[in-house]
Order: C-alpha cells, then sequence, then structure tokens
C-alpha cells in the first residue's frame, strides 16, 4: 500500500509485521525494500523478508508484559503462492523461503531457532504456508509443526494463508494455528466460497507459563468484518465457529464462555 498508510499499523500500536507473505513484492524487490524502511521509521519490527538472506532470516526481538524476550521467526512457503525467485539471497532483498520440509531445509530452520534462543525466551514461528481456501492441514505442516515444538522448543506456531480460520492443535500444551485466517481483508461479498464464512475472523489471544506452556488454553474472540470494519460477532455467529473449530482442531476442546468467546483447552 501507500507509505501514507502507515499510520494504519501504528494507531493499532503494532509492534511487528510479518513480510514473510506473497504479497510483500508485488511491487517488486524495491518495493519490499522501501518497506522496510518506512516501517523501521515509525519503529515497527519486520520479520522474514530483508535486503539480503541473513536480514531475512534474523528474527525480530520484542519483549512480553513480563519482561521476557519474545522471539519472532517468520518463513514464506512456495505453497502459499510465494514465488521461488523472491527468495533472499547474499546480493538480492527478498523473503526468507522454505523450499520445501526436507530434513535439510527442517533442520536449517532448527537449527538457526535453537542456536539463537534462550532458556527463557518465548519463541513464535510465523509461517505462511497452504492454499486461501479449504480446511485440509498437509502431513508436511503438520510435522514441522511437531519438529519446531519437539525439537526447538517453540512456543507457538503461527500457520497463515488461508482466509478464514483453520483448524488448531494444542501438541505438548503448546498452540498451533495451521491457519489463523484473515483479520482485516478486502473480499466482502467474495462469492463461491459462502460455506466457508470468510466474513468471520477470530482473534487469538494466549498466556505462556514460566515454562512456555499456555497457560489457560487460547481465547479466540469472534469478529466478522463488514465494510472494512471488525464487529463483534453473533451468537449464531460465534456457535458456527465453534461448532467448525471443534470440527477441524486436533488435541483440544472448544466451547464458548458466558463471554461469547472460543475458548480451547487441552484435550488432555
Amino acid at each position: 500500500m501507500h507509505p501514507a498508510n502507515v499510520p494504519c499499523l501504528t494507531a493499532a500500536r503494532i509492534d511487528c509485521c510479518v513480510l514473510a507473505n506473497n504479497h510483500i513484492a508485488d511491487w517488486g524487490l524495491e518495493g519490499l525494500s522501501q518497506t522496510l524502511r518506512h516501517l523501521a521509521d515509525v519503529g515497527v519490527a519486520t520479520v522474514g523478508a530483508g535486503d539480503d538472506d541473513q536480514a531475512a532470516r534474523r528474527p525480530a526481538l520484542l519483549s512480553t508484559a513480563a519482561g521476557r524476550r519474545l522471539m519472532v521467526f517468520a518463513i514464506a512457503c512456495p505453497s502459499a503462492g510465494v514465488p521461488r525467485r523472491w527468495a533472499a539471497t547474499p546480493q538480492r532483498p527478498g523473503v526468507h523461503l522454505l523450499n520445501d520440509f526436507s530434513r535439510a531445509s527442517v533442520k536449517r530452520v532448527l537449527d538457526q531457532i535453537s542456536n539463537l534462543r534462550r532458556n527463557d525466551d518465548v519463541v513464535v514461528v510465523s509461517i505462511h504456508w497452504g492454499p486461501n481456501w479449504g480446511y485440509d492441514i498437509p502431513a508436511g505442516h503438520v510435522e514441522f509443526a511437531h519438529a519446531l515444538i519437539d525439537e526447538a522448543d517453540v512456543n507457538v506456531v503461527h500457520g497463515h494463508s488461508s482466509h478464514h480460520p483453520m483448524g488448531l492443535e494444542i501438541y505438548r500444551n503448546r498452540l498451533i494455528l495451521f491457519g489463523c485466517g484473515d483479520f482485516i481483508n478486502d473480499y466482502e461479498g467474495l462469492p463461491g466460497y459462502e460455506e466457508m464464512r470468510p466474513e468471520l475472523a477470530l482473534g487469538s489471544v494466549m498466556d505462556i507459563d514460566e515454562r512456555g506452556d499456555l497457560l489457560r488454553g487460547v481465547q479466540m474472540l469472534p469478529f466478522r468484518r463488514k465494510k472494512f470494519r471488525l464487529q463483534r460477532a453473533s451468537q449464531q455467529e460465534a456457535d458456527w465457529q465453534v461448532d467448525v473449530m471443534s470440527r477441524e482442531s486436533v488435541g483440544c476442546r472448544i466451547s464458548l464462555d458466558d463471554d461469547g468467546i472460543l475458548i480451547g483447552v487441552n484435550a488432555g
């Protein structure tokens, strides 16, 4: 978008922008580099893209409310429509691209996280993967998400690309969002996908304890989009979201509390 729109992010107090996605270089690699500079100028951290491959792979460093270090890593995948030519190189800007889920590719990511994290860090890995529509979760996504938790002690796997929320998993008391869905988009009234209710959104909120586990599960605030604004979802819409998330999720129970918020807790 035009740089004059940056105040939309600062007004919302966005701390970090994940730039590993399939639109970040729509205006060319020069546009990507300009985006990096504009966000840096207003103090918004960026991750997943950079002026060379080292910068694209570098995590964003933030702080939690409790004063712990929060590390955000970001990865883009060709399965989400990210062109391979957008991959950053030592001489060229681009995104942090994971070409496949081979053991060699996965190990490179796991080693980077393990080498940089401290014992008390909270680590989020944000991944742009998979198609825009549908609830099927590829086995490679599940295996990679589990490896991030098993081998790199990642606290949250934040998957995205789908325009609607997909199922989640609570695995070893860590949260995996396979597709968090859009929060704000311009697809209102788009025909052909009505059964997936693309106008509905979920905002996920979670607390991490001192061990790095989910403290009270995950809260998912139900919204609907209308004219580029978010409104609280109706009771009927929230009930529909509970049904879908319960059907599509693994390792957790999902219910609606008295405040109309979806609650996902470990099924064990």
